[in-house]
């Protein structure tokens, strides 16, 4: 009898975790509107820090947790109707999307750009832009699922990553 109900379990349970992501390795992006950085923590340290474009007004970049729920290689701009991989469009060599403010990654997401001029500088109409560079290297490091946290944190992305349990603080013991 155990057996068969451990056998059910097994084929009904979800194959991504339950719970608080991240756990221990899980890739984790954490960025920050304070300096219009982006860091990515994979294995319990911090892979990469890199540039961004934030909102040009405070409240446009949302604020908060969120999961990655899409992922598109040159992505289709439905706005203006532009195919993916035109150099006109704004939205670069990739799309990250996360689920920020009840949608479903198609309105806000991490995204490359056809305007380098404007990393590191307040002026998306909510979204993160990133180098195109840096964006296909973090499209390739992060699965869909993985949690992004968006901050105004005058903190270092370690001491925030702490907080979130998105790195472990290792303990340094003395040798005697």
């Amino acid at each position: 009898m155990r057996f068969f109900l451990c056998s059910i379990m097994m084929i009904i349970s979800p194959i991504w975790p339950l719970g608080q992501n991240p756990l221990p390795g899980d890739p984790y992006v954490i960025v920050n509107k304070k300096t219009n950085e982006l860091a990515l923590i994979i294995d319990n340290k911090i892979e990469g820090v890199y540039r961004v474009a934030t909102g040009k007004s405070d409240d446009l970049t949302p604020e908060g947790e969120f999961s990655i729920t899409v992922k598109a290689v040159n992505p289709y701009y439905r706005k203006k109707n532009i195919e993916g991989g035109a150099s006109e469009n704004p939205l670069g060599a990739r799309w990250i999307g996360f689920d920020a403010r009840g949608t479903d990654g198609r309105i806000y997401g991490i995204h490359g750009t056809n305007r380098e001029e404007s990393i590191g500088h307040f002026v998306s109409n909510g979204c993160i832009r990133m180098h195109n560079d840096d964006v296909v290297h973090l499209f390739q490091e992060i699965p869909v699922g993985t949690r992004v946290l968006i901050t105004k944190d005058s903190r270092s992305f370690e001491e925030i990553a702490i907080e979130h349990k998105a790195l472990i603080k290792k303990q340094v013991v003395p040798v005697q």
